[in-house]
């Protein structure tokens, strides 16, 4: 079959167009059949142009062991129907065969006889306990055994509608959030089949155990050590499992489509674990031809607080990908919070608006909105006495919080999800082909930095390791560093530093300090100094790696003594002073300091109380580190000035009187650009923006209302017409028209040529005409 759905330099191409899906999770069996059509007609009036959807293998087999996908035993089973109808609309397909399904599935959408007729398949956990979720080992022979032949009675449904076979189908995802339950439960997958397995990988990686070490209740001396080579050693288990399932699916006829591997990890409207979940299942994605990561974006409100969440979470995922593969998110929240139906939480409506911006600024090509339509939960074909003997937990009704709710009504949700669609369907016939643009400056992404999902409870150095790198990785302390470079300008992407860093291609680099740190990582940075790179290091100095062991490489190299640690107590008020380039600046408190003597270089940070160095500019070889060993406040300022000191700056600026607002932009390299400017805080925003130095914009300044968010067009051509700037954004474009919103009802558009629009000021100067709008938030500027 012909390969017409592909990526290619970080996007995705349908018959050799530039794609951009926008799509929303539609769950089908959650559905009376005569309510698919309406369902459909209100993603369609949303603005999507995708429809995902799971397919749950509890629901379509039946007692007797027989698997339904064509309606015999109730027409909502009709699987191929529901793909038809999605095609006769004029949707793509995201197929979502599992085996598991989640989506508040009992047994997360596994059938209750797997467990019944296998029960070497439920792991046990630490000390031989009981695993509390209803996980499996993926490896387990029956496991297998038995998704091989739900593959095989419902992937040729799917195949025969591949969109290579004039079907919907574009893509299918094998699996979901693979990993996850024994994560969250701290229940690693231990059967004595995986057991075996680990034995064997742990002699063929030469890691050294005592050989009657009972793995289940390790000792005190090994439990770190097992708990990062347990999460090395899943990683690989988990992409020989995703090898299997996409064996089975390509048997059974799925080719010329990419498979998807569902990443998991956002909570608590904040995504620190995030990247636990990329570190698991990037062997399973990372430079697997045909294979594209989805994230779970689930982050409530994108606010000042969490903005820099969210662009970390697309930029770790960026940093493991190939150069081919795009991001994309496989469920996007876009519900207004109240989940349990008990009115205990309601998003702003801006939330779904926000994080939707963010996300395609930073390059996702596919967002799969989650849950769009709620349903009913059906019963199950045999009741098991479990209370209401339906399919999922969540009871009658399901999706209370989604755009269109169970019954079909439009939730106040649904109103926001289609403004901001409209926005991005207007401009995407430009934005699928662009990719964002960054500063010289990156930061570092250490995916062992995150094994630390099964770690064995009550050990003392577990939980040593533990209090240092939780909160801490990745974005620095107090989430500090990653907010102080977006909130301070900084476009900036993420690098592995594992797989090595190369001063001509990453000129400076940023980097959350830990205490333990992999003692090749550390090798690499101190590598990178020598050879002329250019590091901040903000947090802690490594002494230790992964498993606790000593490890002082790149104090060592930094030349830096230590001296010990200060920290606050409520009857000590830690402190800092600023000297060098980081002064004049007030005392500041802070919650540590780690005190130092450098053998070179220049004390920028003391610690009050003892006078001792806590932050230092440090010469190294042909590079140069920053180091402010604290866990100092975002102070923009500090940040910008030890960026400077590291030679780089943000390319665009911006003059807002209160931070919040982020500015992006992406480009075809031909010279069409897109400013995305975000204003995550919730004051009503007026600023000028210069890039380089040079005014953008004609030097007009851009009015952005708290919680907005803009998409304006920097030299693009649509409608016809070529915008060299506009204030407002493109909502709409046919042959010789275009329309714009501004929000605040002022804007200013430059096109090339002669044009139109009622009630705008018009000027036209050096074959550009420039039009001023007043008091209006939409107007249409038509081609003379």
């Amino acid at each position: 079959m012909v390969d017409t759905v592909h990526y290619q330099g970080k996007r995705i191409l349908v018959d050799a167009e530039d794609v951009l899906l926008l799509s929303g999770e539609v769950h089908y069996f959650r559905l009376a059949r005569d309510d698919w059509q309406d369902r459909l007609d209100k993603a369609k009036a949303a603005g999507l142009n995708t429809i995902a959807t799971y397919i749950p293998w509890l629901w379509h087999e039946l007692p007797d062991g027989t698997v339904d996908v064509t309606g015999r035993t109730r027409p909502e089973r009709d699987l191929g129907a529901f793909l038809d109808l999605c095609h006769e609309n004029g949707f793509h397909v995201i197929a979502r065969p599992g085996p598991f399904v989640m989506a508040e599935m009992k047994n997360e959408g596994l059938p209750y006889r797997l467990y019944r007729d296998h029960p070497e398949i439920a792991p046990t956990g630490w000390d031989g306990k009981p695993a509390p979720t209803r996980t499996v080992d993926y490896l387990a022979p029956a496991f297998l055994a038995a998704a091989r032949e739900w593959y095989r009675a419902v992937m040729p449904v799917i195949a025969d509608r591949l969109h290579g076979k004039g079907g919907p189908v574009i893509a299918v995802q094998l699996d979901n959030e693979v990993g996850m339950l024994a994560w969250v439960s701290n229940s690693p997958d231990l059967t004595d089949h995986l057991l075996d397995d680990f034995r064997e990988w742990l002699t063929k990686h030469d890691r050294d155990y005592p050989f009657i070490m009972d793995f289940r209740s390790p000792d005190e001396e090994h439990a770190p050590a097992l708990m990062r080579d347990l999460g090395e050693f899943m990683r690989d288990r988990f992409a020989r499992y995703f090898h299997e399932l996409r064996t089975y699916a390509e048997e059974s006829g799925i080719t010329g489509v990419p498979f998807v591997v569902n990443i998991h990890g956002t909570d608590g409207g904040k995504a620190e674990t995030f990247p636990i979940g990329i570190s698991q299942l990037m062997d399973s994605y990372s430079g697997v031809p045909n294979t594209l990561s989805g994230t779970d974006i689930y982050l409530g409100e994108l606010t000042v607080a969490n903005a820099a969440d969210l662009y970390l979470v697309n930029a770790f995922c960026d940093a493991v990908h190939d150069g081919d593969q795009p991001l994309t998110s496989m469920e996007f929240e876009a519900g207004t919070g109240d989940y349990g139906s008990d009115l205990s939480r309601q998003y702003d409506p801006s939330a779904v608006d926000l994080k939707t911006r963010m996300c395609l600024a930073q390059g996702n090509k596919l967002l799969n909105y989650y849950l769009f339509t709620g349903g009913v939960n059906p019963p199950l074909d045999e009741p098991v006495g479990d209370g209401n003997d339906r399919i999922a937990f969540t009871g009658q009704r399901h999706g209370f919080a989604a755009p269109v709710g169970p019954e079909g009504q439009l939730n106040p949700v649904y109103g926001p999800t289609k403004r901001v669609l409209r926005a991005a369907r207007a401009v995407a016939p430009v934005l699928a082909g662009m990719w964002e643009e960054h500063d010289e400056v990156v930061i570092g992404f250490v995916p062992d930095h995150y094994l630390t999902e099964y770690h064995y409870p009550g050990s003392a150095a577990v939980q040593s390791v533990l209090d240092d790198v939780v909160g801490t990785r990745g974005a620095g302390p107090r989430g500090v560093l990653a907010r102080a470079m977006l909130l301070g300008g900084f476009r900036f992407g993420a690098v592995n530093v594992q797989k090595g860093l190369d001063p001509a291609t990453t000129p400076v680099l940023a980097m959350a300090g830990t205490t333990h740190l992999p003692a090749e990582v550390q090798q690499t940075l101190a590598d990178y100094l020598t050879s002329g790179g250019r590091l901040l290091l903000a947090g802690r100095v490594p002494s230790r790696d992964m498993a606790g062991v000593p490890c002082t490489v790149l104090r060592d190299a930094l030349g830096l003594r230590p001296l010990g640690t200060v920290r606050g107590t409520p009857e000590f008020f830690s402190s800092v002073t600023a000297h060098g380039w980081a002064s004049p600046r007030p005392e500041t408190r802070v919650g540590w300091a780690e005190l130092y003597e450098p053998s070179a270089g220049e004390t920028v940070l003391r610690e009050l109380s003892t006078g001792h160095g806590c932050g230092f500019d440090v010469p190294m070889g042909a590079g140069r580190a920053v180091v402010l060993a604290t866990d100092y406040e975002c102070d923009l300022r500090l940040w910008r000035t030890a960026f400077i000191a590291l030679g780089t700056e943000p390319g665009l600026r911006h003059n807002a009187a209160v931070p919040g607002v982020v500015l992006m932009t992406t480009t075809d390299g031909e010279g069409a650009r897109i400013l995305h400017a975000l204003n995550v805080s919730g004051y009503d925003q007026r600023f000028t923006v210069t890039e380089g130095g040079m005014p953008l914009f004609g030097g007009e300044p851009l009015q952005l209302p708290g919680r907005r968010g803009l998409m304006l067009p920097l030299g693009v051509t649509t409608g016809g017409m070529r915008i060299a700037y506009a204030t407002a954004e493109v909502v709409a474009a046919v042959d010789g028209a275009v329309t714009f919103r501004a929000p605040s009802g002022e804007a200013v558009v430059a096109i090339d040529g002669s044009v139109t629009c009622s009630g705008a000021e018009t000027i036209a100067r050096n074959g550009v005409t420039v039009l001023r709008s007043r008091g209006t938030v939409e107007f249409t500027v038509r081609r003379a």
